[in-house]
């Protein structure tokens, strides 16, 4: 771990990372991927316009990993019991938001659900990673929220177009490689209220774990996510719901329901 908070931020109609110092953010020529190049530029946090803080070309979802989650979805979703193997799934680069986004459901979306989790982003291509080597694939992590049309999930009976509408993927505020990803504290609030609490430390699928799994089936991009699971306490939002997924050292995500 090299201690630097990433953010990436929109300038001049154009999306630029930067490296976030105190309220400073000093901006790249490129991607963080292969080292820091400043470009002499910077300016306040204040100013910044936050952007979604990778580059994906696919999210990688891992579904049922924490065992209160399991419980309570067994009498919203479906009976099925404890997970022999991760439970994977993907969302596209279209379901990206921002920090201070907003998050709008199609109108024949009925019930629309938030899952707060912690984020990976990969550093450089990953295939066929072993476990104890995830940690090398690892830029940062971050707040991001599964944002699911749960009504749709249920009958589709798969995941596919309940997971993946535009939007339904904020993340943010920041990336940083300060936090342990796998003894990160999270909490959802809607409107102010505490509704989902956990560690990582629960995790069923550990990051290792779960870096080998994804890798032996498919090639992981500089830039794309993994998206670790939410503890239990998933529940609906309407419109007018703030939403806020909070990650101890990351900050907080916020979104409104429009």
């Amino acid at each position: 771990m090299s201690d630097i908070k990433y953010v990436k931020l929109e300038r001049e109609g154009k999306a630029v990372w930067g490296v976030l110092k105190e309220e400073t953010v000093f901006t790249l020529e490129g991607g963080p991927y292969d080292g820091l190049h400043y470009d002499k530029k910077s300016l306040p946090l204040v100013n910044c316009r936050l952007l979604a803080p990778c580059d994906a070309t696919k999210l990688v979802c891992i579904g049922k990993n924490y065992y209160d989650h399991i419980q309570e979805m067994r009498s919203v979703l479906d009976a099925s019991g404890n997970p022999e193997k991760p439970t994977i799934f993907l969302k596209g680069p279209n379901t990206l938001n921002c920090h201070l986004g907003t998050i709008h459901a199609p109108d024949f979306v009925q019930r629309l659900d938030y899952e707060g989790e912690l984020a990976i982003v990969i550093k450089k291509r990953a295939k066929d990673v072993k476990a104890v080597d995830a940690m090398d694939y690892i830029l940062g992590v971050t707040c991001l929220n599964d944002v699911t049309a749960r009504d749709v999930q249920k009958s589709d009976g798969q995941w596919a177009r309940g997971k993946s509408m535009d939007g339904f993927a904020p993340m943010g505020p920041i990336l940083t490689d300060e936090v342990d990803p796998s003894n990160a504290n999270l909490r959802t609030r809607l409107n102010g209220e505490v509704v989902q609490q956990g560690n990582t430390r629960q995790f069923i699928t550990s990051v290792g774990e779960m870096m080998e799994f994804i890798t032996a089936a498919m090639t992981l991009e500089p830039g794309d996510v993994i998206a670790t699971g939410t503890p239990a306490g998933v529940g609906s939002m309407q419109v007018g719901d703030t939403i806020e997924i909070e990650i101890d050292g990351v900050g907080t995500l916020k979104n409104m329901v429009v």
